[in-house]
């Protein structure tokens, strides 16, 4: 399983927008499926989580090589989407992060860089 991973959060659709942040969403899983398929990423989960009084409404967690992620990210198709997604929804937000082991080894260099702060 892939140790890297690009976190995309959002928020609620934008008011009056319901049906662009449907027709969004699909967009972006039909892109992914596509990447998934071309093995430019390991794979995907999207999640919708319950209400919590808090600003995220789900999430979408791609897998897959640093590298990789790095280009798909970049690219024109997914910057073209992530800018249907602005309009479309609230706090939008498209971040890299560490998954697996790439955890436990920056927790080991977390807790030796930090060894002589305790």
């Amino acid at each position: 399983m892939a140790d890297f991973g690009v976190f995309i959060g959002f928020g609620f659709p934008a008011r009056g927008r319901e049906e662009a942040a449907t027709k969004v969403f699909g967009e972006l899983m039909q892109y992914l499926v596509g990447e998934a398929g071309q093995g430019r990423i390991e794979g995907f989960e999207p999640a919708f989580i319950q209400p919590h009084g808090g600003d995220l409404g789900g999430f979408i967690l791609v897998r897959g090589d640093r590298a990789k992620l790095d280009q798909m990210v970049a690219s024109e198709g997914f910057q073209r989407l992530a800018i249907r997604a602005q309009v479309a929804v609230d706090k939008l937000g498209i971040v890299n992060c560490s998954l697996g082991a790439q955890v436990q080894r920056e927790m080991g260099t977390f807790m030796a860089d930090t060894a002589d702060l305790r």
